[in-house]
């Protein structure tokens, strides 16, 4: 089902064969986020990304939305903190135009001026929609102030003052440092064969050369500290957090463990403890961010702002548990199927193999079956889980932000009282 071929120029083409489909998804991945950008350019990685769709030399941007939307597939993108993603999702039929397009877009886009103008003004009016989200704006927030200084804190999205001083050339030179073969992969999953897609491509990058520098993770250190920042607005948003694990760390098994436990689902802890049975929130969960080099684990909560102090008073307190009482076999083996089950359901999705397949081979240089992480899963004990929280929910590990109309003064809370 899974298959690997080096091109002759370095580029990596990896595909998973799930003949029972009808579909494909298949994607173009560079090796490069925002993590590696520098200050006076935050945001281009994102930039950039928008430019791919605005023109080439043999389409414009309006016969690329035409040619996809006749077929009736989905062309898209996403950039994250350590890498960028081109993608479309058709028919099985339609993997030839797929390719043809997305290879078209990655090689042969002009960055017109005019059109990069436009561009900058839609990603401004991003960064707009962004800052009036604030259930997202938090975990940006506490991004930058568990990671103070980092890139990988810094927003992926970008500044509008960054944003608005890009031209042409910068896009140029930035694809030119990290676009190499050596940098990209293909991944495509679906009703596919592998020789085709590896033909494929094999053609459309044959003149496609050179080589870049890797990106090397950066590896932050967590600095915990408290953000309070005010916004009019009904509610108040939180997180409350601390280190986490890389996601090549062995143990981020026991954490995915812990996190379903803490805050995984409709059955967990704080779930439980603050929705059901306080009726404090509407949402509330515990969340990874986890990246080569580092990671953060939080937990997200949306109150009135009446209720933010109760709410960070009963986070804290799950902490507390999760670090002084073994959790019992039968919390273990329901978390354990729950993500088994989230993993299943997931595989029913060309977009997320494929996802999956680029992640994996840029995190772990291999794929990563999901047998191993069945097996990786019910190996966790629950003496690794109670370790695991010892390490991480300390008092001293844990940090704070707030987004919302709280006075900080209001809140009675300092690391040692997590």
């Amino acid at each position: 089902m899974y298959r690997k071929t080096t091109l002759a120029n370095g580029v990596r083409v990896i595909t998973e064969s799930m003949p029972a489909f009808r579909s494909a998804c298949v994607g173009i991945w560079a090796d490069v986020g925002s993590a590696a950008e520098t200050a006076d350019r935050r945001g281009i990685s994102h930039l950039v990304e928008h430019m791919l769709f605005k023109g080439t030399r043999r389409r414009t941007a309006r016969a690329i939305a035409e040619e996809m939307d006749g077929v009736g597939g989905n062309l898209n993108a996403f950039t994250d903190k350590e890498t960028t993603c081109y993608y479309a999702k058709v028919i099985d039929r339609h993997v030839p135009l797929a390719a043809d397009m997305l290879s078209d877009m990655f090689l042969n886009s002009t960055f017109d001026a005019q059109e990069l103008a436009k561009e900058q003004n839609v990603v401004l009016e991003e960064i707009k929609m962004y800052d009036d989200s604030p259930d997202e704006l938090i975990h940006d927030l506490f991004l930058q102030t568990m990671w103070q200084g980092s890139n990988l804190g810094a927003p992926t999205i970008g500044f509008a003052e960054t944003i608005a001083r890009v031209t042409p050339d910068d896009l140029r030179e930035h694809m030119r440092r990290h676009y190499a073969p050596n940098a990209v992969v293909v991944a495509a999953a679906g009703n596919v064969v592998h020789d085709d897609v590896v033909s494929l491509f094999g053609g459309h990058l044959a003149e496609y050369g050179g080589a870049c520098e890797l990106p090397e993770p950066e590896t932050p250190q967590a600095k915990p500290a408290s953000l309070f920042r005010y916004k009019d607005s009904e509610q108040a948003y939180m997180i409350l957090g601390t280190r986490g694990l890389s996601v090549r760390d062995d143990r981020r098994y026991a954490l995915s463990v812990l996190d379903t436990i803490l805050g995984g689902g409709m059955s967990s802890r704080l779930f439980q403890e603050i929705r059901e049975k306080r009726g404090l929130v509407y949402t509330v969960y515990s969340f990874q961010a986890g990246y080569r080099g580092a990671g953060l684990f939080g937990v997200f909560a949306g109150a009135s702002p009446q209720n933010v102090q109760e709410c960070i008073d009963v986070i804290g307190e799950q902490f507390a548990h999760l670090r002084d009482s073994r959790v019992s076999d039968a919390e273990l083996r329901l978390a354990k199927e729950h993500i088994k089950g989230n993993l299943t359901l997931s595989l029913e999705s060309t977009s997320s193999r494929m996802i999956r397949l680029g992640r994996s081979e840029f995190s772990l240089s291999r794929e990563l079956t999901t047998e191993e992480i069945e097996e990786r899963v019910d190996a966790v004990s629950a003496d690794e889980v109670r370790e695991l929280a010892s390490e991480l929910l300390t008092e001293r590990n844990v940090g704070l932000c707030v987004l919302g109309p709280v006075d900080e003064s209001a809140i009675a809370w300092s690391r040692s009282a997590a």
